[in-house]
């Protein structure tokens, strides 16, 4: 049975860019993102420090994937920010302007 679960894009299978090679979890085994309960707490700990955690949490939500840790969001995570933001077209462009105003700004 194929996955559906967007785990083949994570890992650049299905996708045109490399993010998912770079990930931080890319070397683990899949499953450990995919899991219940406080489990949960330690496949987000892996998303900390991981360079690609805006391009993960955007591809999870613009593909509005319901499964699985993806940029240190859970599911229920990420449902309730898409009923907050329902009129976000694109996170990957609003995360990018986020992440890029963030890194401007030296405190």
């Amino acid at each position: 049975m194929a996955r559906t679960d967007g785990w083949e894009d994570l890992v650049g299978v299905t996708t045109d860019s490399d993010w998912g090679r770079r990930a931080a979890c890319a070397q683990g085994h899949p499953d450990q993102l995919f899991v219940e309960g406080a489990a949960q707490n330690r496949a987000k700990a892996v998303c900390l420090g991981c360079p690609v955690r805006t391009e993960c949490l955007a591809h999870a939500l613009d593909s509005r994937i319901e499964f699985g840790v993806w940029g240190g969001m859970t599911e229920r995570e990420r449902r309730a920010l898409l009923r907050r933001r329902p009129g976000v077209v694109s996170w990957g462009r609003l995360l990018q302007t986020a992440r890029a105003e963030h890194d401007g700004h030296t405190d």
